[in-house]
C-alpha cells in the first residue's frame, strides 16, 4: 500500500464496477470492420506512415495482408520489425505518427486508416501453432541486457533470434518496464504486457535475472568484463521535484507511484482514493493519472500545467480522453505552495499564474487556491544517477543527465551500447525504445561477427 494515501478513503464503487471503468479504452475491431478499414489502404509505393513509424514497420504490407486474410503473415511481418507490436498498437500515439502521416488524413477523407487498430486486430488473431521466429546456430556468445523494458527486450530478442545468449538483468520482480508498471491499466488489460513478454521469450536463449538493480547489487565494471557486450535499457526511474517546501507531506505522491500500484493492484477497491484530487505535470503521465483516479470515484479531479495548452505533453486524443472523463484542465499556473490542514496533511496547492514576457514564461503577480486530499507530480522523471556510479559506467559520456549514444546505440565506452528513455536519442516512447533495442542488437552482432572473422 502506498504509505502517504493511507489516510484517505477507499473507492466506493464495487470490484465489478471498477472493473467495468478500467476496461478496454479501445475495443477491438471486428472481423468484418477490419476488413472495410484495410480495404481503405491505398498501399502506397513510398508510403508515408512508414516513414512516420519509429520502428519501421511496412504497414501497406501487413494491411494487405489483412485485407487477404491472412493474419498469420501480416502479424510475421509486424513483429519482425517490432517485436512488441501489440503493446505499441495500444499505446502508441498513432495519431501524431503514422495516422497522421496517412494519405488519406485530409478533410475531404475525414479520417486515415486505424493503422493501430489494425495492427492490435493482427497480432491478437494470428494462429501462431509454434514461435514465429527460429535461432540461428549458437555463436558462443553471451550478451548482459541491463533492464527488462521495451528497450531491453527487443535487444535481447533480436541477438537471441542471431544466436546469442543473452542474460537480462532487471531490477523489480517482473519484466516489461513501462508497459508493465506506467501505462495506464485501461490501456493494457487483462495482463497482456506479461503475456506479450512470455511470447518474446518463446524464442529461447533469454534468461531474466530479477532483483538486480545497477549501482546498487549490480557492477557494470563486471558485466563488461564477463559478457561480450552490455546493453543499457534503464529507463527514467526518478522523479523531479517542485522544489517546494513540505513536498514530503501525507498526500503528495509521485504519480508514477501510484499507477504501478495501481496496475498491480488484484483488487481496485482497496486503493486508496483522492477525492478531491490534483495532478501537476502535461504530459501522458499526467493524463493518464487524472483519468484513473477519475475512474476511481473521485469527485473533483484537476491538472494543472504551466503553460498553455498546445505547449501540453499530452497529445490532443489523451487531452480529449481526461476531458472525458470529467477532467478539468488548468493551465498557465505554476504550483507556488503546497497548503497542509492541522494535522500535517495535504489540504490543497496554492498556484501563480504565469504568462510570456518577451518569449520568457513568468509570473503575472496573481494566485489562487485549490483544494484537494491528494496531489499527484507528473512534472517528468530522470535519470537515476546512482545506475551509474561504479568507475567504469562515470566513463560514459553523457548529455545532460542522459547516457550519449551515435545513431548505432553505441556509448562512449566500447562493448557497451544503451537505447530507450536513459537516452537522448529520439522521442520518449515505447515504440521507439523498441527501436532503440532492435539497432543496438544489430550494431553488437555485427561488432561480434566481425571480431570473429578477423581471428
Amino acid at each position: 500500500m502506498i504509505d502517504a494515501l493511507n489516510h484517505l478513503p477507499r473507492p466506493r464503487a464495487g470490484a465489478d464496477q471498477l472493473a467495468e471503468r478500467f476496461g478496454d479504452l479501445a475495443p477491438p475491431l471486428t472481423a468484418r470492420q477490419a476488413a472495410l478499414e484495410s480495404a481503405r489502404c491505398l498501399y502506397c509505393f513510398d508510403a508515408p506512415c512508414i516513414n512516420a513509424c519509429p520502428s519501421e514497420i511496412d504497414i501497406p504490407s501487413f494491411i494487405h495482408r489483412i485485407s487477404d486474410e491472412n493474419l498469420q503473415g501480416a502479424a510475421e511481418r509486424i513483429l519482425s520489425a517490432n517485436i512488441l507490436g501489440g503493446s505499441c498498437a495500444r499505446v502508441c500515439p498513432t495519431e501524431i505518427l503514422c495516422q497522421q502521416a496517412c494519405v488519406r488524413n485530409n478533410a475531404q477523407e475525414c479520417a486515415p486508416v486505424l493503422i493501430g487498430q489494425l495492427q492490435r486486430y493482427a497480432l491478437d488473431n494470428a494462429a501462431f501453432t509454434e514461435h514465429p521466429f527460429t535461432r540461428s546456430p549458437a555463436t558462443g556468445k553471451r550478451i548482459a541486457v541491463v533492464g527488462a523494458g521495451p528497450a531491453g527486450l527487443s535487444c535481447a530478442h533480436h541477438l537471441a533470434m542471431q544466436g546469442h545468449e543473452v542474460v537480462i538483468f532487471e531490477a523489480r520482480e517482473k519484466a516489461g518496464g513501462l508497459n508493465e508498471y506506467g501505462i495506464a491499466r485501461y490501456k493494457l488489460v487483462d495482463d497482456y504486457a506479461q503475456r506479450e513478454v512470455e511470447f518474446l521469450l518463446g524464442i529461447g536463449g533469454i534468461e531474466i535475472r530479477y532483483g538486480l538493480r545497477l549501482g546498487s547489487n549490480l557492477n557494470l565494471g563486471e558485466l563488461h568484463q564477463q559478457y561480450d557486450a552490455v546493453f543499457l535499457g534503464l529507463g527514467l526511474n526518478a522523479v523531479r521535484q517542485l522544489g517546494l517546501a513540505d513536498e514530503e507531506a501525507p498526500g503528495m505522491l509521485a504519480a508514477t507511484d501510484y499507477i504501478r500500484e495501481l496496475r498491480q493492484a488484484h483488487d481496485l477497491t482497496r486503493l486508496p482514493l483522492a477525492d478531491r484530487c490534483l495532478v501537476i505535470g502535461a504530459g501522458n503521465t499526467a493524463i493518464d493519472m487524472a483519468v484513473q483516479m477519475s475512474r476511481l470515484g473521485a469527485r473533483d479531479v484537476n491538472l494543472v500545467y504551466r503553460r498553455g495548452a498546445e505547449d501540453m505533453g499530452a497529445t490532443g486524443h489523451e487531452q480529449d480522453i481526461a476531458k472525458a472523463d470529467q477532467v478539468r484542465l488548468h493551465t498557465w499556473a505554476r504550483p507556488d505552495a503546497v497548503l497542509l490542514d492541522d494535522c500535517g496533511q495535504v489540504r490543497g496547492m496554492r498556484f501563480a499564474r504565469t504568462q510570456l514576457a518577451e518569449g520568457r514564461l513568468c509570473d503575472s503577480g496573481e494566485t489562487f487556491e485549490l483544494a484537494a486530499d491528494a496531489i499527484f507530480k507528473a512534472i517528468g522523471q530522470r535519470f537515476d544517477d546512482a545506475s551509474l556510479a561504479d568507475p567504469l559506467a562515470a566513463q560514459l559520456a553523457r548529455d545532460g543527465e542522459r547516457i550519449r549514444v551515435d545513431a548505432c546505440m553505441r556509448t562512449s565506452v566500447p562493448g557497451i551500447y544503451a537505447g530507450g528513455d536513459c537516452t537522448a536519442l529520439g522521442q520518449d516512447l515505447t515504440v521507439q525504445a523498441v527501436q532503440h533495442g532492435k539497432l543496438a542488437a544489430q550494431a553488437i552482432h555485427a561488432e561480434l561477427m566481425l571480431n570473429v572473422e578477423a581471428a
